[in-house]
C-alpha cells in the first residue's frame, strides 16, 4: 500500500478515524494538487461518491467540486481536501485512495476492505 496520511473528518459531531475514516495516500494528494493547479483554481476538492451501476453492484465516482453539503465529511493530506457525503462514506468506511501511473494508464484506485468483490478495472465492486 502506498504511503498514506491519517485523516480525520471535519464534523461538529467529532473526529472518525481507523476504520470509519478514510485514507488518502501521498501519491493520491499530489495528483489532486496537480490537477488543482492545472485547473487553475485551489479551493477546489475531489468530490468521491458511490453510486448504483458498474457490472459489480455500486460504483464510484470522481469529480472536482468547490462546495461541501451538509451531508459531507472532508478529509485532508496536506492542503488536498477530499469530500464524501455520509451515504456514501458508509459504502467508503476505512478505505485508502491512491492514484497509480502504470504502462496501460493512470487512475485513482479505491482499496476498499468493505468490498466483497470488484470489476476487473477496479471502478465498480459490491458488498
Amino acid at each position: 500500500m502506498a504511503d498514506s496520511t491519517q485523516v480525520e473528518i471535519d464534523a461538529a459531531d467529532g473526529a472518525a478515524t481507523g476504520a470509519t475514516g478514510l485514507l488518502i495516500s501521498d501519491n493520491a494528494a499530489k495528483q489532486i494538487a496537480k490537477l488543482r493547479e492545472q485547473e487553475g483554481d485551489q479551493a477546489l476538492m475531489l468530490r468521491v461518491s458511490v453510486g448504483g451501476g458498474g457490472c459489480s453492484g455500486f460504483q464510484y465516482s470522481f469529480d472536482f467540486d468547490r462546495t461541501v453539503n451538509d451531508d459531507d465529511r472532508t478529509f485532508h493530506n496536506g492542503d488536498v481536501t477530499v469530500v464524501v457525503d455520509e451515504v456514501s462514506l458508509e459504502l467508503l468506511a476505512g478505505s485508502q485512495i491512491d492514484y497509480k501511473q502504470e504502462l496501460i494508464g493512470s487512475y485513482f484506485e479505491i482499496n476498499n476492505p468493505n468490498a466483497s468483490s470488484s470489476c476487473g478495472c477496479g471502478s465498480s465492486f459490491s458488498i
